[in-house]
């Protein structure tokens, strides 16, 4: 059975998000900031196993701007680094 650890995401914004207890291999966290059409916002985020894998996050975001008539969005990916509880 793996080791259950805390892993933690740093954003550019100085915003921290800690995941866990957790036994995955996570290694990265993703963040979509959306600009509603009435000036609003929503955040979507998750993690990922790896940096290819939050890319991707990319192609669902730039299809939701569309889909849902968002404004605009930003994509943001950190790595995410263990931590102690």
């Amino acid at each position: 059975m793996k080791k259950k650890r805390y892993l933690t995401a740093t954003m550019a914004d100085g915003y921290m998000k800690t995941i866990g207890p957790t036994s995955h291999d996570f290694s990265h966290y993703w963040r979509i900031i959306a600009l509603l059409g009435n000036g609003k916002t929503e955040v979507f985020w998750g993690h990922s196993r790896n940096l290819a894998e939050a890319k991707k996050k990319k192609i669902a975001a730039e299809e939701a701007c569309k889909m849902r008539g968002w404004q605009s969005y930003e994509l943001e990916i950190v790595e995410l680094v263990e931590t102690r509880a």
